[in-house]
């Protein structure tokens, strides 16, 4: 099967784009989920700052006002990690996906058990002291999730006071959730975690519509670029020759008069055709000589 220049030019054209368009748009996903990942990293740990600074606030504002309440009823908003969790429960009201926890494998509060995969970050985490911060991702009903987990470690002396052993417990506590949770806890041992988890759902949608745009750009460019030098090659090259071929025809078949070779310019076709031109006069006059 006989193939036109035209039709070689524009097969190797697409296939180079298609490597080019392929690698392209892996590379692009690449950095583009890699972006998401990292814009959604931001936004966990501004949530988990915002807890931070609820905990802090109820420790150095609230529980100092509530002392003389603690000696007759526990007050849960006393803890510092309690109000926390309350404060950013709001949030995820609002936002679907969104989620904090403070949970302790040992938990004075039912409720601040760990998850069998929570328990396995801070089993992790107790495993490997030097790590501050963990960030991984897991599959949930609602979509992929971000969560990052920071170890809790007793640092204050005076929180021994309602998690050494419950002799020591103020009684208040034990009237409300027992002798059996949260106690033997060890001073700067990693007991808990604060998990803050972050659906991925929103950032990889918007990835995705980044990605199919930039695609389809490269698409168009393309599909320009293709016209555009099929239309150059046309004017500047497939044109010319096949003048050049038709006039060498007429030549071959003796038609002299009707070969013309003229061509302007300075590239190498109009080379080319003086080449030619030249070879037709030089005809011309050997079939004079001939004649004669």
């Amino acid at each position: 099967m006989r193939l036109s220049l035209a039709v070689k030019f524009n097969l190797v054209f697409l296939a180079v784009f298609v490597v080019g368009f392929v690698s392209a748009g892996f590379a692009a996903r690449e950095l583009l989920r890699r972006a998401a990942i990292e814009e959604t990293v931001q936004n966990a740990r501004v949530l988990m700052e915002a807890a931070s600074a609820a905990q802090n606030y109820t420790a150095t504002q609230v529980t100092p006002l509530l002392q003389t309440q603690l000696k007759y009823s526990f007050v849960p908003q006393s803890v510092p990690a309690f109000s926390a969790v309350e404060t950013l429960m709001s949030l995820e009201k609002h936002l679907a996906g969104y989620s904090y926890r403070s949970t302790m494998l040992n938990p004075t509060n039912p409720r601040d058990r760990p998850s069998d995969w929570e328990a396995d970050v801070i089993r992790h985490l107790h495993d490997k002291p030097e790590l501050k911060e963990m960030v991984g991702l897991r599959d949930t009903p609602s979509g992929q999730s971000l969560y990052i987990a920071r170890p809790n470690r007793i640092t204050d002396a005076a929180c021994m006071e309602c998690h050494s052993v419950p002799s020591r417990a103020p009684k208040t506590l034990i009237d409300k959730y027992g002798p059996d949770n949260g106690f033997n806890w060890a001073m700067h041992d990693v007991i808990g975690a604060d998990f803050v988890s972050v659906p991925m759902a929103l950032p990889v949608a918007r990835s995705d519509a980044v990605l199919r745009t930039f695609l389809a750009s490269l698409l168009g460019v393309f599909v320009l670029l293709l016209v555009a030098l099929n239309v150059t090659v046309h004017l500047l090259v497939t044109r010319r020759i096949r003048a050049l071929s038709d006039a060498a025809d007429k030549a071959s078949l003796g038609q002299l008069d009707g070969a013309d070779f003229t061509e302007r310019g300075r590239d190498e076709i109009a080379s080319l055709a003086a080449s030619f031109a030249r070879m037709k006069t030089s005809l011309v006059e050997a079939f004079k000589m001939i004649e004669a």
